[in-house]
């Protein structure tokens, strides 16, 4: 039997993410990989929207091909990594987070936090939340005006409805 890497997973917001799902799929292209997908709740009313959060995104995972289980954690993502940490069972981390601007995660340092932690290696991938699918509006096209479009600023030429 060949060995299988085990990667614990720790997403909120970005947990079905595009750039989350491929961070997975280049892993699991360089050796045999299980992951375990945990999420932390946000209190008692936040476990059920993490609940919810880990069925979509492990639905999404799986439609990639991947083997991956979901857990729900504690509210506080260190203490959750901290429950379900086990040196035995997992062999590296990988944490994905929003962008600096509005990751409340790299605010607290998340990555480097969870590598003291398992001392083990730490992905950390940077993931914008899944869009949900929505009806897309389409803007109205700007009236063409040729060589004066310039100039429809300062005419005041509106498109026509």
């Amino acid at each position: 039997m060949a060995w299988q890497f085990s990667v614990l997973v720790v997403a909120n917001v970005t947990a079905d993410s595009r750039e989350l799902i491929e961070a997975l799929t280049e892993r699991a292209a360089r050796d045999r990989c299980r992951f375990t997908l945990l999420v932390p709740a946000g209190g008692s009313a936040g476990r059920d929207a993490a609940k919810a959060r880990v069925g979509a995104a492990v639905a999404h995972i799986e439609e990639a091909g991947l083997e991956v289980e979901g857990v729900v954690g504690d509210h506080d993502p260190i203490a959750a990594v901290d429950d379900v940490w086990d040196p035995r069972r997992f062999d590296e981390v990988m944490v994905s987070t929003l962008p600096t601007g509005s990751s409340k995660w790299l605010q607290i340092d998340l990555p480097h936090r969870i590598e003291r932690l398992t001392d083990v290696p730490v992905k950390h991938v940077v993931a914008e939340p899944a869009r949900p699918e929505s009806k897309t509006h389409q803007r109205e096209q700007p009236e063409e005006l040729g060589l004066l479009s310039p100039l429809g600023a300062i005419t005041g030429r509106r498109p026509r409805t």
